[in-house]
């Protein structure tokens, strides 16, 4: 079975965040991911996960301003020189605590704007940042999101991510595949992920409707578990959502994927 690895920025999110290092290992996880490190020194993180044996998986760029609703600025051009920093700043926390891959928000579009402008904008700044990450080697991913959660996030299915990846010409730039988002936008998830696994590097989770666990909305994840397992995929899943009740009443779901001799990740 593949490995899953979920996101503390939203599992056991009733207990303050550096608690939540103890309680994924405590549940049997061996990663996490989160949306963004920079809130801590990243050698007090580093801490965390060696305290607990967990690797770090996956972080993302900086993304703007998130309290006031920034999702990203990479497609903004008046925002270069910040985007730049933010990969500066990402490489920093990489380093420090071993994840190999970091993930690139594309952000809003801006109501008028000239999508020509923002898609090219895009591209150059996924060409500098993909080589900057490659010099470390690290990987850049980019996600399409659903524009329900998100309303108009840039980048929304998986043919244009892979469109703006080629553009790029980049050798370092891959597609994070998120089943929650495309269910909502596109479907047909099994062939899909078929279709595109040797340039998916990364895969997040999450129930339709209403963002829970597997196995509370329509998506029937045994079947797509299988299915990505027969295939060889051999990166992390990221459970990346919102628990429906406490996220330890609702890990049922993992423990009978972990009889499956599933390798486990928070």
């Amino acid at each position: 079975m593949p490995k899953f690895a979920a996101n503390l920025t939203m599992l056991f999110n009733e207990l303050g965040f550096l608690d939540r290092f103890e309680a994924a290992a405590r549940a049997g996880f061996k990663g996490v991911e989160y949306l963004f490190p920079y809130d801590f020194p990243p050698d007090a993180l580093a801490a965390k996960l060696s305290a607990h044996g967990l690797t770090q998986v996956l972080h993302n760029l900086p993304a703007g301003d998130w309290g006031a609703g920034e999702r990203g600025i990479a497609i903004l051009p008046d925002r270069r020189q910040e985007f730049r920093d933010g990969v500066a700043r990402a490489i920093t926390y990489a380093r420090t605590l071993g994840c190999g891959q970091v993930n690139c928000l594309a952000g809003i579009a801006p109501a008028g704007a000239d999508p020509a402008l923002l898609r090219r904008t895009f591209v150059e700044n996924l060409k500098f940042a993909a080589d900057a990450l490659g010099a470390e080697g690290i990987r850049l991913l980019i996600e399409p999101i659903n524009t329900r959660d998100i309303p108009g996030f840039f980048l929304t299915r998986t043919a244009e991510a892979l469109s703006i990846i080629d553009e790029t010409g980049s050798d370092n730039l891959f597609l994070q595949y998120d089943i929650y988002h495309m269910q909502i936008m596109e479907g047909d998830l099994a062939r899909t992920i078929e279709q595109n696994l040797g340039r998916i590097r990364h895969i997040q989770l999450a129930d339709n409707p209403g963002r829970h666990e597997p196995g509370t909305g329509e998506i029937n994840y045994p079947f797509l578990f299988r299915h990505i397992d027969a295939l060889g995929y051999d990166g992390w899943i990221g459970c990346e959502y919102k628990p429906e009740r406490s996220t330890e009443d609702g890990l049922d779901w993992l423990r009978r994927a972990a009889t499956d001799n599933a390798d486990v990740a928070a």
